[in-house]
């Protein structure tokens, strides 16, 4: 899943600041995620649900810039976008 992500995330670069924030956290939540299972690290398991949190709430900003942002025709909430 990691790799896709990772993929995902080079398809966003030329899309707002805040889509690639989210495809590059969540890349890095995978890898975390992968490693700490492969290490048997809880520590590295616990930084990575760190990662999921920003990640997520990212995300949650994101959508909501997306919409509010397109309902207003100006920018309420900047995400970053490419002119």
């Amino acid at each position: 899943m990691g790799v896709f992500t990772l993929f995902m995330f080079f398809g966003t670069l030329k899309a707002a600041r805040m889509l690639q924030f989210v495809f590059l956290s969540l890349t890095v939540l995978f890898a975390l995620l992968a490693i700490g299972h492969l290490a048997d690290n809880e520590g590295i398991v616990k930084i990575a649900g760190w990662v999921g949190l920003v990640c997520g709430a990212s995300a949650i900003y994101l959508a909501m810039g997306e919409v509010l942002n397109e309902q207003f025709g100006r920018t309420v909430l900047p995400i970053g976008e490419k002119h």
